[in-house]
Parts: C-alpha cells; sequence; structure tokens
C-alpha cells in the first residue's frame, strides 16, 4: 500500500513529480464568487492540490481563488484538461495558452486529454508531450481512458501519461483497468467519488459510519486512498470541504476495503468513454 500520512501527502508520478493524493475538484462550481471560495477555503484549510477543466468554465475563478489564498501558486498542484473541441495538435497548445491566460499562471502541474477521441487523441497527446518537453507543464495525462484507449495510444507515443483520471468509486472499481494503469506506471486518479451522492443512500455505508466513527463521504474517500488512487471530491461549502479531509486519523481495515471494492456493479453515474456524443 502507498504511504498516507496527511492532507499534504503525495503519491510520486512515474516522472518523480510529487502529486497530492487528496485535493479539490471544482466540477459545476459556478465561476465567480462560488469557485473563488470554494479554492480560497481548501487551500487556506491546507489542501494543495486543485483540479479544473477548460470546460467546467470556471478556471478564471480558480486563478483569483489561489491568487486570494495564503498559499504560493508553486506550493499548489493545479490541473487542468484540453477540451473534446480543442483536441488535435495545434489547436490544443492553443487550448493550453488559452487555459494559462484565464487561470493566471505560467504552467501547470498537470494537463489532461480530457476524453479519448481515437486518432484525434494522438495528435492532442503529441501537443502534450511538447508542452511537458518544454517545462510549461509538469506532468501530462488523460481522463476517461479505459484500456483499449490506453493501448492504443501507448502505441504512438513518447512520453507514457503518468495520470488515468476516471469516475471511481464502489459502484465503478475497474479493478483491471486499476491494475493496467499500476502496471504501466499510470497514477490512477478518481472523479465523482462520492458516485454523484449516491453513496449516501447505501445500507453498508451506514453500517461502516457507526463501526468507524466517520461520514460516509469520509470512509469512502479514505477507500480510495488506501487503494493507491488520487481523489477530489467536489464540494463548494465550507463545511463540507473541510470534513472531506478528515481522513488522517483512521484506518479501514482489509476486510472493509475488500468489503467496499465487492460491491462493484460497473455502474456509471457519468458518460461511458465508449460511448458519448460531445
Amino acid at each position: 500500500m502507498k504511504r498516507i500520512t496527511d492532507l499534504q501527502g503525495s503519491f510520486e508520478l512515474h516522472n518523480g513529480v510529487q502529486m497530492p493524493y487528496f485535493g479539490l475538484g471544482v466540477y459545476q462550481s459556478e465561476d465567480g464568487n462560488e469557485v473563488i471560495n470554494a479554492v480560497k477555503t481548501a487551500l487556506n484549510h491546507g489542501y494543495r492540490h486543485i483540479d479544473t477543466a477548460a470546460i467546467y468554465y470556471n478556471e478564471e475563478g480558480v486563478g483569483t481563488g489561489i491568487r486570494k489564498s495564503n498559499v504560493d501558486r508553486k506550493d499548489v498542484f493545479l490541473t487542468s484538461k484540453v477540451w473534446n473541441t480543442d483536441q488535435g495538435y495545434d489547436s490544443t497548445l492553443k487550448a493550453f495558452d488559452a487555459s494559462l491566460e484565464r487561470l493566471g499562471t505560467d504552467y501547470l502541474d498537470l494537463y489532461l486529454v480530457h476524453w479519448p477521441k481515437g486518432e484525434l487523441s494522438k495528435e492532442t497527446w503529441k501537443a502534450l508531450e511538447k508542452l511537458y518537453k518544454e517545462k510549461r507543464v509538469r506532468a501530462i495525462g488523460v481522463s476517461n481512458f479505459l484500456r483499449h484507449h490506453l493501448e492504443d495510444l501507448l502505441t504512438s507515443v513518447e512520453i507514457v501519461p503518468m495520470v488515468n483520471q476516471m469516475e471511481f468509486h464502489p459502484y465503478l472499481v475497474q479493478q483491471d483497468l486499476v491494475d493496467f494503469c499500476n502496471s504501466n506506471g499510470i497514477q490512477y486518479q478518481a472523479w465523482s467519488p462520492l458516485m454523484q451522492g449516491n453513496i449516501f443512500d447505501l445500507d453498508i455505508m451506514k453500517d461502516l459510519t457507526l463501526k468507524y466513527n466517520k461520514t460516509i463521504a469520509q470512509i469512502v474517500l479514505r477507500w480510495d486512498l488506501q487503494k493507491g488512487v488520487v481523489t477530489i471530491p467536489k464540494s463548494s461549502k465550507k463545511e463540507r470541504i473541510v470534513a472531506n479531509s478528515d481522513l488522517f486519523n483512521f484506518e479501514l481495515s482489509e476486510e472493509d476495503v475488500q468489503l467496499l471494492d465487492g460491491l462493484d456493479k460497473g455502474k456509471r453515474f457519468g458518460p461511458d468513454p465508449d460511448n458519448f456524443d460531445f
């Protein structure tokens, strides 16, 4: 098991970059005060990892939140993603520049291909490799790539992706994909770790809250970390941002990790990487 220590702990990517294993996701956080306050709250509470994307339309607010926090930019692990309509070599380079401008920074810590688009994503990846070689981004990766997408991409890369960000929760473990990523040095990362709120309806989770005296969210997020998966729960509420990060004074038993693994139904709450139309 990878070592889990505290809110500012990290997993090492295959290029040696330290990626904080816990962060704030800002999907559907409205640009302006909502996302500014969420980012500022998270950073001032001890978070060091913020995940956004061009298609979230809140990069400007994220950048403002970082600047208004008590944390230097160099101490924040900042991720964004290239959207599908910008995929391709030249258009990805332009999209990257546009993201930097909105965020008000001159580099990213991680830049991801947001969704797999076949041959087009290979051109996109070449652009990411260029940005990486130019040291404009510290790490590059993909999002929503299933095993066959990764295998196809790997036939043409110079640099193996450092991260694969996937929908990941007890109803969608995809252990084969996790194992494939681990065996290729690709760090697995969870989006929608709380099943878009559906996790709170599971009786088995309520039983675990009594056993560990922790919230359902804390138990699931701790499970992510114990499985070696970076996780970025989304919240814009101060109390929840603080509570979500209270994960470092307990540990799930191996039996309970396996219990949660066993809930896997292959069920998605988000789009299917093999069948989406955007």
